[in-house]
């Protein structure tokens, strides 16, 4: 049975987004006068991945805290990574900000094109000059007053507990004084697996948006703020688990 719901999820995946880009495409073209960080085409992305959650009645999702991210200045959002489903769960957030996402997601078709109409930001993993060249446009954004989301963990993780973070994300709060606003994700690993096609059983997906946290209390060092804003995460997150 799990693997016909699959093939059937999958294929209206494909299907629909031959059209749905279609129509990002309009709102990019309608938009750009006025529009130059591309937030309404953000927010037509988010309801486009939020489609996916709407048609499978196996899968719920449950938003809190949202009201603490911010419509019109910079902010580094930071979320635990455990699916491919945090990429739908966090477009619920219906909020503006730049994904950091892997450079090979850009190539996909109809969706990853719509990632390059929305000026997200690639990331090849490993690459010095690509890590440096992510960092500068991040950077460029925040000073714009465009928030950023990066998954600090760098990779999903295989068993759902927190891996450490990378220092980016900091290092970009620091330097531009935007504050982290941390992001627990819980029950996202029981959708997408990291590896096949069949998606696995029911699941009741959580997010909770915790408080920003101001980088100037850790005196410049990217280093502390990065161990508390994941321990602030680890806690989130056991709580949401239970």
């Amino acid at each position: 049975m799990r693997p016909l719901v699959s093939f059937v999820f999958w294929l209206f995946l494909a299907t629909s987004s031959v059209p749905l880009f279609g129509v990002a495409l309009v709102v990019f073209a309608l938009t750009l006068p006025f529009d130059r960080n591309a937030k309404l085409l953000h927010l037509y992305s988010c309801a486009w991945a939020q489609l996916y959650f709407a048609v499978n009645p196996w899968w719920r999702l449950r938003v809190d805290g949202r009201s603490k991210l911010p419509w019109r200045s910079a902010a580094v959002l930071v979320a635990n990574h455990e699916s491919l489903a945090d990429i739908l769960v966090l477009f619920g957030l219906f909020r503006p900000f730049k994904w950091v996402s892997k450079r090979s997601a850009f190539n996909l078709p109809f969706i990853g094109w719509n990632m390059w109409l929305n000026r997200y930001v690639p990331l090849v993993r490993g690459d010095r000059t690509s890590v440096t060249r992510m960092l500068e446009t991040c950077e460029r954004w925040l000073r714009r007053g465009v928030p950023v989301l990066l998954f600090p963990e760098g990779t999903r993780s295989e068993d759902g507990n927190v891996k450490a973070f990378k220092e980016g994300a900091f290092y970009l709060a620091v330097r531009t004084g935007a504050p982290v606003i941390p992001i627990a994700l819980s029950g996202t690993g029981r959708t997408l697996p990291k590896h096949g096609w069949v998606l696995r059983e029911s699941a009741r997906c959580k997010v909770r948006v915790l408080d920003p946290v101001d980088p100037k209390a850790f005196n410049g060092d990217a280093s502390a703020l990065s161990a508390a804003v994941r321990e602030r995460i680890i806690e989130a997150k056991r709580s949401l688990d239970g």
